[in-house]
């Protein structure tokens, strides 16, 4: 994993990220793997007992593509490049230096 991924900050750019040949090896290795788990889980029965409509081949069909764009937008989203600027919070007093004032127990004791 010497090379870094190629990333896109616009949705022009992630057509041609998704569908390079090195992420589609990918991405269509895990829609057959699990696809075919998937296909068997689910249809496989129907199908090998001669009971299948065409509605259950419109399922076959969808058991393979659903994992296929899932792990492609899991490829967009982990290759995004941020156009925003990032987001500066105010640091967290750590627990120790509160005081028991700031924490809405000044007045209170313990018994």
């Amino acid at each position: 994993m010497s090379e870094r991924a190629t990333t896109w900050s616009s949705w022009r750019e992630v057509i041609p990220l998704i569908t390079a040949p090195r992420q589609l090896k990918k991405t269509a290795s895990v829609a057959l793997i699990v696809g075919s788990a998937f296909f068997a889980m689910n249809q496989l029965g129907v199908i090998v007992a001669g009971q299948a409509t065409a509605v259950v081949w419109l399922k076959a069909a969808l058991t393979y593509l659903t994992p296929l764009l899932v792990s492609s937008f899991g490829a967009a989203s982990a290759t995004r490049q941020s156009t925003r600027a990032p987001r500066h919070r105010a640091p967290v007093q750590p627990a120790a230096s509160r005081s028991a004032t700031s924490s809405g127990l000044a007045g209170c004791t313990r018994h």
